[in-house]
């Protein structure tokens, strides 16, 4: 496992950082599930409804207690590798937080098209290439709306998890069906 993301993905990452070493995780346990699952709640509160909703208020100020680098974190998780000289040191790595400008969508872009072509990806049908490049590509459009407006980012961030949780019903649906 490589520290650096891979030169595959559209996603803009932070540089590691180094923290802690294997034994301290070891010793401490796994404590972060209580706070994720509060932070989904919370997500959920703020993005459910309309603006018209009596729960407006209560939603606004769910809003303010989640930070930015929280809601990066739900687009996608922070990755944890071991260094590869060291396996007792535990390296972060986090989605950028920098906000992206009209040049790097227009890179993005180009990227997208660069690795569609490379990679083979068929242009019609079902294709998993084209499907795990394309979102890659909503992820890091999600990254950067996120960090201009965090509701806008939110709602995209549920709308992704609809679909692929439709895409995932119906290749299940699917493979049902093929088994008959």
């Amino acid at each position: 496992m490589s520290i650096i993301p891979p030169s595959g993905s559209l996603v803009r990452f932070d540089n590691p950082t180094l923290i802690t070493s294997q034994n301290d995780k070891d010793r401490k346990g796994a404590g972060p599930s209580k706070q994720s699952t509060g932070l989904d709640q919370q997500m959920m509160d703020v993005t459910a409804g309309g603006t018209g909703s009596p729960r407006l208020a209560k939603k606004q100020a769910a809003m303010k207690d989640l930070s930015l680098e929280e809601i990066l974190d739900k687009i996608l998780p922070p990755k944890i590798t071991k260094d590869p000289n060291n396996a007792d040191l535990l390296y972060c790595q986090r989605i950028s937080s920098t906000p992206a400008t009209r040049l790097d969508v227009i890179n993005l872009q180009e990227q997208l098209d660069m690795r569609l072509q490379q990679r083979q990806a068929r242009e019609t049908g079902i294709c998993p290439v084209r499907r795990e490049l394309f979102s890659q590509c909503f992820d890091e459009l999600i990254r950067q709306v996120a960090i201009n407006c965090a509701e806008r980012g939110l709602l995209l961030l549920r709308v992704r998890d609809e679909l692929q949780m439709t895409l995932r019903a119906y290749q299940t649906l699917y493979e049902s069906s093929v088994a008959f």
